[in-house]
């Protein structure tokens, strides 16, 4: 059975963190791959007006992965409804790809408010999760469930935002993003 990270996010845009951590996170957890599931429409940022529309975000992730082995763009919540709760995402896949078993890939900061999740209980009850430290948020490891696990590695200083003002800024954003597509995302984000 193939072991699959679910490393979703709104990827608005990508950069090389996002894709460090789901290199670490699959070489430091063994998982065969690391599916980035572009979001739709997030239910904690729904108003998020800088958002572009889904297949452009999906599109530059294809292109921002490319090269990278065991690191896939993937739309599946594209076809699910609005807003995407990853317990309905995670029981679809679970269904759809009965041959792979499916880790989600969160972040310490998201951990800190798994509770107030959509089946978060369901979610720990069936499925592995892997957190990735944050700056801005602190895990007790000596309380985590089970199938929690903190995964430690570097952190990472970039964030889509930051990314997104410095293009309005007219700020380089050179070694932030995969250099295949900077040109795309400068010329997007503008």
């Amino acid at each position: 059975m193939k072991t699959t990270g679910v490393f979703g996010g709104s990827f608005n845009p990508i950069h090389n963190g996002h894709i460090s951590l789901a290199q670490g996170i699959q070489d430091a957890a063994g998982l065969d791959e690391v599916w980035f599931v572009v979001s739709p429409l997030n239910p904690f940022k729904k108003n998020n007006s800088e958002l572009l529309p889904d297949e452009v975000r999906l599109r530059i992730t294809e292109a921002a992965l490319a090269g990278h082995q065991g690191l896939t763009a993937c739309d599946y919540e594209f076809h699910l409804p609005r807003p995407s709760y990853m317990w309905n995402t995670l029981q679809g896949l679970t269904h759809d790809y009965p041959d792979r078993r499916f880790s989600l890939i969160i972040g310490g900061d998201n951990w800190e408010r798994f509770h107030d999740w959509y089946h978060a209980d369901d979610i720990i009850a069936h499925h592995e999760i892997l957190i990735y430290p944050r700056a801005d948020s602190t895990i007790d490891t000596t309380t985590l469930p089970p199938s929690v696990h903190v995964i430690p590695l570097p952190l990472h200083n970039i964030s889509s935002t930051e990314i997104r003002h410095r293009i309005k800024e007219g700020r380089s954003i050179r070694g932030m993003v995969p250099e295949s597509v900077r040109p795309m995302i400068q010329r997007l984000y503008c």
